[in-house]
């Protein structure tokens, strides 16, 4: 209280009729005590009032004490502001200090033993001493006393008492209080000095939690997960939804649909109609494997669709664009995205991104694994706040799952003949209301990472098992058995191997898309002739196409080439220059062999001998007898593949033949290997490899015949073994010169022509 406060209190009190017989004043006059108060000092926060009073010489402190004492007592006074207490007064025996200090009381006294001059020494009360001074004025709770070997000065103790009311008794009463020698206080005296001291709030609870981290943490982590998963998973869910069925998708609007044919240029979709013109010439191709597809999509049985065929085979128009064109609520999960993406925190943020999977919150896994981290440097054991790679996958998916079963039985009414069949029950018997997933570029760059394509792998054997969709998977990979296999180990997948166009349908395809512009800019006298009819030069397009193949991508190509005015020969040789070059670049020179799976004299080597082949084929175990491939020839091989180099064929489950991997690269093999100095020098590092094998050998023989020379004496029996090795030395040092005869040749050839 401010001490404007305390002038304004005796105002107050007389104001209150029950404060008067309360008055200090008129409790020492009715006390029958012949006395003179001087002076009267509220204490506000305390609650009380220090009264000073003179007395005459027949009467003392103590006796006044008494008379008051007992008048409160008969009287049975109350304070007017705390009825339920009575008075209590007790005489100063120190010298109190009167402050207006902002400290609250407590029911805790510090006491401080001080000396009453500078140089002189103060003693430290006992527990006894302390409690006969004190204890008139209220129960102790306890006396706690400074250890023996502390330092902290001056000495102190704490008294603990039952009551605030006491505690602010005896702090007003014995502050200044000088303990005599005759009562323990020294030879000089001893002072007391009395605070409050604030009593230490009890943390139970927050000491238990930091006490106990092996227990606390992981719980916190599962009521983290929980509030997650209540709170955002049906959000996900939902937006999924929103994504899976196109309701974001506003070109899917008939208002924005007549909005955008009444304001998108004319001759751009005129030309996205021929491109799709021309591409119906495929399509008509490729009915029988369109129709298989769609019966598929209306079989209960589990369906598990994998359709397989090199790059720019069309596989995604094939399914995408035409097998599902009318079907609803189909979602594309293109695998090349999630996995090039760097770091988990993008993969994650790359696979939300194809099902409309959000919010994503991917930087929370990053600050999950800093706080696992701290955690587990202070208890030793993993928390499980952060979260793999896998785990986050499998949420996607999951909550994937749980929006395409949604979906599935939205259609589903109370009236329908079949309300009474579960859910199950019901979506394996409407399996033309299942959603459907493609999956496309599966196993892209899986010899870098697997967790990607495993969990798709294990997501979509649940979805077919379950009935939830059905699943088509699209890849280039012709080992995707292997890991599919894994999650679907007791299903027979059906398959669709897409090859390239046959070269009927590839030169239609060609004359449709040249003619589909057949009537812009036209002479209206040569208005029935079509642009292919009047090009003189499509006669040489049986024997390009024989060349380029039926690789769509390619056919597009040339198919845009000639329509710029090129000749269909002049097209196709700049396909094949081109198709040189990226074989140059991705196979020969591109990166160093350390991060490749093959050498270059292992390419170079398939190279040559494709080029030379006159059906662009040759045996597989051919290839594995030759010296450059006598190591990991097999996994060397499967690389290339990968690579798309070479394509391997099959018979019976087992590798049987070896061809390009795009039917224009036969030519670019003939293109390089027409390069004089190109082959001469790839050939000669061919060579340099042979002669190191052969050294090899040779050391290897001679080692042994060392070995076998020092022996003490040499047995008949060993004569044939070391002709044996004679012999294989001969031949090793023929072959090495042989090499060196050919390698003097290609070393001329390098240094005379450029």
């Amino acid at each position: 209280m401010t001490g404007q406060s305390e002038r304004l209190l005796p105002d107050l009190m007389k104001r209150v009729k029950n404060a008067e017989a309360s008055d200090p004043t008129r409790i020492l006059s009715n006390a029958n005590t012949s006395v003179d108060v001087i002076e009267v000092l509220p204490r506000v926060n305390e609650g009380g009032a220090f009264v000073k009073f003179t007395h005459d010489v027949e009467n003392s402190a103590q006796g006044v004490e008494k008379a008051v004492k007992d008048y409160i007592e008969e009287s049975n006074i109350r304070p007017w502001y705390n009825p339920t207490s009575r008075m209590k007064v007790n005489l100063v025996k120190g010298r109190p200090w009167v402050e207006d200090l902002a400290r609250q009381p407590t029911p805790r006294l510090r006491v401080e033993f001080l000396p009453p001059q500078p140089d002189a020494t103060a003693a430290e009360l006992t527990e006894e001493q302390l409690y006969s001074f004190f204890r008139p004025y209220g129960k102790l709770a306890n006396i706690i006393t400074q250890p023996s070997d502390s330092k902290i000065l001056p000495k102190f103790a704490i008294l603990e008492f039952a009551t605030t009311r006491r505690a602010i008794m005896a702090k007003n009463c014995m502050h200044g209080y000088k303990v005599s020698e005759a009562d323990g206080g020294g030879k000089l005296g001893t002072l007391l000095k009395c605070s409050y001291e604030q009593k230490p709030k009890p943390h139970w609870i927050r000491d238990w939690i930091f006490n106990h981290p092996r227990i606390v943490i992981p719980i916190v982590a599962a009521l983290v997960a929980g509030i997650t998963v209540a709170i955002f998973d049906p959000i996900r869910t939902w937006f999924i939804k929103m994504h899976i069925t196109g309701a974001f998708h506003l070109s899917d609007y008939r208002i924005i649909r007549w909005l955008r044919a009444q304001t998108t240029d004319i001759l751009s979709f005129r030309r996205r109609n021929q491109e799709s013109k021309s591409l119906d010439v495929i399509w008509d191709d490729r009915k029988d494997n369109i129709e298989q597809i769609q019966t598929w999509l209306m079989e209960s049985a589990d369906t598990f669709i994998i359709v397989q065929g090199p790059r720019g085979s069309g596989k995604k128009e094939l399914v995408v664009d035409q097998a599902l064109k009318n079907r609803k609520n189909t979602v594309v999960i293109d695998c090349k995205p999630i996995q090039e993406a760097r770091g988990d925190s993008a993969t994650i943020c790359a696979a939300a991104a194809q099902v409309g999977y959000r919010p994503v919150l991917s930087w929370m896994n990053t600050v999950s694994g800093w706080i696992d981290l701290a955690a587990q440097g202070a208890t030793g054991m993993k928390t499980g706040f952060s979260e793999t790679l896998d785990t986050q996958l499998g949420k996607i998916w999951n909550n994937t799952a749980n929006a395409l079963k949604q979906i599935a039985l939205e259609g589903r009414r109370k009236d329908d003949k079949d309300a009474q069949l579960t859910a199950d029950e019901y979506l394996e018997a409407h399996p033309e209301r299942l959603p459907i997933v493609v999956i496309d570029n599966f196993l892209h760059k899986s010899q870098e990472s697997t967790i990607v394509y495993d969990k798709l792998a294990e997501w979509a054997a649940l979805l077919t098992t379950a009935n939830i969709a059905h699943v088509i998977f699209l890849t280039h990979d012709v080992s995707f058995s292997k890991s599919l296999s894994k999650a679907l180990p007791d299903r027979v997948f059906r398959q669709i191997s897409l090859s390239d166009c046959t070269t009927e349908a590839a030169k239609r395809f060609v004359i449709s898309h040249l003619d589909a512009d057949a009537n812009d800019g036209a002479d209206p006298k040569e208005k029935n002739l079509m642009p292919s009819e009047k090009r003189a030069d499509l006669n040489e397009l049986d024997s390009c196409l024989n060349v380029l193949g039926g690789r769509l991508t390619d056919l597009e190509f040339l198919a845009r080439r000639i329509k710029s005015g090129e000749t269909p020969s002049k097209a196709v040789r700049e396909i094949i220059e081109q198709s040189a070059s990226e074989i140059l670049k991705m196979y020969i020179y591109g990166g160093g062999e350390e991060s490749r799976k093959w050498s270059t004299s292992q390419a170079w080597l398939l190279i040559k001998q494709l080029a030379a082949a006159a059906d662009a084929s040759l045996r597989y175990n051919e290839v594995l007898l030759s010296d450059t491939f006598k190591s990991d020839g097999d996994a060397v091989l499967q690389a290339l593949e990968q690579a798309e180099l070479i394509a391997i064929s099959s018979s019976n489950g087992r590798p049987m033949g070896i061809k390009p991997g795009k039917p224009v690269y036969h030519a670019a093999f003939q293109r390089l290997t027409e390069d004089s100095v190109l082959k001469a020098k790839l050939d000669l590092a061919i060579l340099t490899e042979l002669i190191k094998f052969a050294n090899e050998d040779i050391a290897k023989y001679e080692s042994e015949l060392k070995l076998l020379s020092e022996l003490p004496r040499q047995p008949n029996e060993l004569v044939p073994r070391i002709r044996w090795l004679l012999g294989k030395v001969a031949t090793s040092h023929a072959k090495v010169d042989g090499f060196e005869k050919q390698a003097t040749a290609l070393k001329k050839v390098l240094a005379e022509q450029y």
